[in-house]
Formats: structure tokens, sequence, C-alpha cells
């Protein structure tokens, strides 16, 4: 299971890369005055973002082989890439952020003045009288202009006698209705080109701030909204950046889960005794009688082998599983482990038997047993 999450891991790393690298291209690109300049510092910049992901993995070998130059030198380069890549990241976050809340202050505010046009419009058209329409006032006025008062108060410019003014009165008020008419026209037509202006603007996507994240974090948070937004742009930069340097070593920490750290312990040297050439005629004695050897401490292998292994004829156990066992024995007993190869060699030599089962070197005939759970304890299964 551990290497599905590290590879799933692996790729979100890859994907935070591959955007950190797009940034880091746009920034140096834009810093080329001639198209070639731009595609040389933009190479540049991507370049620079890959050894970022990758100096990670260098700088802890050669810390870890001592090569002290090396891992000094691995980690300035490191802080330089980081550096490029937060500059150009801050600056793409700042300026698409911008760009985004400027246009949608443009929208909201084309929005809100619509509106306002056609909340005016709606209010002038309530201020005229009630009228009939432009035709049957019209219509009412031709009819008036053939009555013979008509003529005889030349065309309501003089109007001397009771019935006449009364006529002319009358004739004013039909203009004015005919008026209110065309007024009430224009105003419609305005209406409609407002309200299909409107039906043009997605209502889902105006909104009444310009950056509602922002507005929302400042008013629970108390914090000025330019302070908001700066932290927004610095967070979204240390996501891509943190992500994309050390998302991938991160990922594969968990293939190095059974890593030994410890270097093995070297084989023991034989040291041969050089006997020089004795001169002819030189009288030979008899050597010395030695002392009977003492009897040598048994080793590491030896003790663990008493320990913790246990003869079980229907039993076996791989060559790795045993080693890992091994090395945590050791580590227990604060011993130095050996490597495998040596265990393997001298396991061998105390009569353990081994063969290839399934693809894998397993030893037969005995299991692990735990000294410390006499009772119950859990036994390293004979399959593992």
């Amino acid at each position: 299971m551990r290497h599905v999450f590290a590879a799933l891991g692996c790729i979100a790393a890859l994907i935070m890369l591959c955007v950190s690298a797009a940034m880091n291209w746009q920034y140096g690109f834009n810093l080329g005055k001639t198209p070639f300049d731009s595609h040389i510092l933009g190479a540049a910049s991507i370049a620079a973002d890959c050894l970022k992901a990758l100096l990670p993995f260098f700088i802890f070998a050669a810390w870890r082989h001592r090569n002290w130059s090396q891992a000094i030198g691995g980690s300035a380069l490191w802080m330089v890439c980081i550096l490029y890549a937060l500059a150009s990241a801050i600056g793409f976050a700042s300026l698409n952020r911008s760009d985004t809340t400027a246009t949608r202050a443009v929208q909201a505010q084309q929005y809100q003045d619509l509106r306002a046009q056609l909340d005016q419009v709606s209010e002038q058209r309530k201020w005229l009288q009630e009228h009939r329409s432009v035709g049957m006032v019209e219509a009412e006025i031709d009819a008036a202009k053939q009555n013979f008062r008509w003529t005889s108060s030349e065309g309501c410019t003089n109007a001397t006698v009771t019935l006449s003014r009364e006529f002319c009165e009358a004739f004013h008020k039909l203009q004015a209705e005919l008026a209110a008419a065309k007024t009430s026209e224009i105003l419609q037509a305005q209406a409609t080109e407002v309200r299909q202006k409107l039906s043009n603007i997605d209502a889902s996507t105006v909104t009444t701030v310009a950056d509602p994240q922002a507005t929302m974090i400042a008013i629970i948070s108390g914090v000025d909204i330019k302070k908001v937004e700066l932290g927004l742009t610095i967070l979204v930069t240390l996501l891509v950046e943190l992500g994309s340097s050390m998302g991938l070593y991160v990922s594969t920490s968990t293939w190095r889960v059974h890593e030994q750290f410890r270097r093995p312990a070297q084989e023991q040297t034989k040291v041969v005794e050089i006997v020089e050439p004795r001169p002819v005629g030189m009288q030979i004695h008899a050597p010395p009688q030695q002392e009977a050897p003492l009897a040598l401490p048994r080793s590491d292998i030896q003790n663990y082998f008493n320990d913790r292994i246990r003869e079980d004829d229907g039993s076996s156990i791989t060559a790795l599983s045993l080693y890992d066992n091994y090395c945590e024995w050791c580590e227990r007993s604060e011993r130095q482990p050996v490597g495998l190869p040596i265990f393997s060699r001298q396991l061998t030599d105390l009569g353990v038997q081994k063969a290839k089962i399934a693809g894998k070197i397993r030893y037969i005939g005995i299991r692990v047993h735990e000294a410390d759970e006499e009772d119950g304890g859990s036994n390293i299964a004979a399959v593992s």
C-alpha cells in the first residue's frame, strides 16, 4: 500500500513542479528584450526549477557520505533556485490576482450602472400622467381640427368667445396627452435596451465586491483587506514552490522506510606472518611449545542465532525478513550489524539451509522467536 501512496504523492509533486516551471518560464520569458533572449531566459528558468526539485536528493546524499563541500554548495544553489522561484511565483500570483479583481470590479460597476439606469427610466415613466396611445390621441387631434371652432379661433391662437376658449382648452390637453404618450414610448425603448444589456451579462459571475475571498477573510479576522490579499498571494506562492521543491523527496520517503543508515561492519583482515629464510648451516631449534588456544568468544551472529532462531521442520522465512529482524536485534542490543552477504554466509556456516522458492531466497527449517514474549508472543510466521 505504501507504494501506491508514494506513487500518488510523486504524481502530485510532478504536477506542482509543472505549475512552478510554467510560472518560472513566464517570468524569465518576460525579462528578455528580444524573442531569442526571452527563450533563453525561459529555458534557464525551467532548468532552475528542475534543479530545485532534484537538489534535495543530492544534498542529503552528499551529507550522508560526509561530502561537506558538495552538501554546502548544493544547499547554496538550492537556496538561489528557491529565491528565484519565489520571486517569479509572487509576481505571477499577484499579477493574476490583480487582473481578476480588476475585471470583477469593472463588471460589478457596469452591472450596477445598468440597474440604476433601468430604475431611473422606470421612475420617469411613473411621473407621466395616464394617457392613451399615440395613434388614438393623434386621431382625436385631427378630428378636432375639423371643427369650425378651430377655424374661427385661427388654430386656437385667437379664441375670443367662451365656446372657442373651451374648445382650445380641450385641444391643448390633447396635445399634452400626445406628448406624454410619445415620451412614454421613448422611455419604453430605453428600458428595453437596458434590459437587453443586462441579459447579456451573466448575473452569476457578478459580485458586489472585487475580491469576495479576501473581503470575507478580512471581515472574519478583522485584518485590513490589503494585508489579507498579500497573505493569500504569499500562501499560493509557498504552496506551489514548497510542493514542487520538496514534494518528490518527501513522497519517496516511504520507499526508504527499511533502509539501514548504519554502515555494516567490515570483515576482519587476516594477518599472515612472513618468515624470513635462515642462513645455511644455522642450527634449527625446535619451536617452543605453545599454550592451548583459548576459546574464542561467540560472534554476534551466533548470539543472535541462539537468542532469536528456533528449529522448526515445517517453517521457512525469507532472507530479507530474517536480516531485518537481525538488524532490529542489533539495534536493541546496541551492536553493529554486519552486511547482508556476511550475515548470510555466517548463517550458512551454522548449518542453516536455504533455497530459492517462488523467486525469493528462503531459509528452511527455522523460525524467529521473540525471547521476551514466551507466552502467547508473536513469532514471525513460517511463511513470510
